[in-house]
């Protein structure tokens, strides 16, 4: 009987082990004949692999994706989770809605209809939002990929108290931003980087737990003077990576 109950752990632990791996089926996505040359060409600098292995992604989770822009991330999330999880997309998803999502492979992808409804008044710097609802409860993990800097700081507690309320006791916020140097003020050279230490502090507001923080995005030849788009830095800039998670 013991030597039974010692092989069916065994076993299970086994398949548990197999049902979290993402380490192949990420090697799968970014492999994938569909996936746009301009995406492949990003691989090496953006590092999705240890990224997401960072944020702790598991193939089984309830993942939420912010923003998706492009859907450069979606391309890789969406096969990882397509099996034993659910991955869901909101805000400005309307984009791969149209294009992306109409591929095949996509089918599964949920694309959250919320209210955020975001903008860029005229002569602002910045993306505004209304307050909103995700709409969903009990989420694993909540992602977004150099986003947060195009918010002023009202519409980003927005945001970001959405996902708190949308994620459970225990779930997971990763955050990739390009890198403002601390205290800098602002200016038309750092409109599309951020201070860190400034995100740190508004996401504890919140009630997030600060986790931890990655160096897989530092440039040491980007000194934080240009704007990312300059070709000085462009698509090489300081990245942060920090992980939050709610109590």
């Amino acid at each position: 009987m013991r030597a039974l109950l010692t092989l069916f752990m065994i076993v299970s632990s086994a398949a548990a082990i197999a049902a979290n791996e993402i380490d192949t089926k990420v090697a799968t996505a970014l492999a994938a004949e569909s996936r746009p040359a301009a995406d492949v060409l990003r691989d090496r600098n953006r590092r999705p692999l240890e990224t997401l292995n960072f944020f702790g992604l598991k193939d089984n989770m309830r993942v939420l994706e912010l923003i998706p822009g492009g859907g450069w991330y979606t391309r890789v999330l969406a096969p990882v989770l397509a099996e034993n999880g659910q991955f869901l997309v909101a805000v400005r998803a309307t984009g791969i809605e149209e294009s992306l999502l109409t591929e095949p492979g996509f089918e599964n992808v949920t694309v959250l209809d919320t209210s955020a409804n975001m903008r860029r008044p005229q002569g602002s710097r910045f993306y505004t939002l209304d307050e909103f609802e995700i709409g969903v409860a009990d989420l694993d993990m909540a992602l977004t990929f150099r986003n947060l800097h195009n918010f002023d700081r009202t519409s980003r507690d927005k945001l970001n108290s959405a996902v708190f309320d949308a994620l459970k006791p225990g779930g997971l916020y990763g955050v990739i931003d390009h890198t403002k140097r601390h205290m800098e003020p602002a200016g038309s050279e750092n409109r599309r980087r951020h201070d860190p230490v400034q995100i740190i502090l508004e996401m504890l507001d919140h009630g997030f737990e600060f986790i931890a923080y990655s160096d897989l995005h530092y440039r040491a030849d980007d000194e934080l003077e240009y704007e990312v788009g300059r070709r000085a830095v462009a698509g090489n800039t300081d990245r942060f990576t920090l992980l939050f998670r709610k109590p």
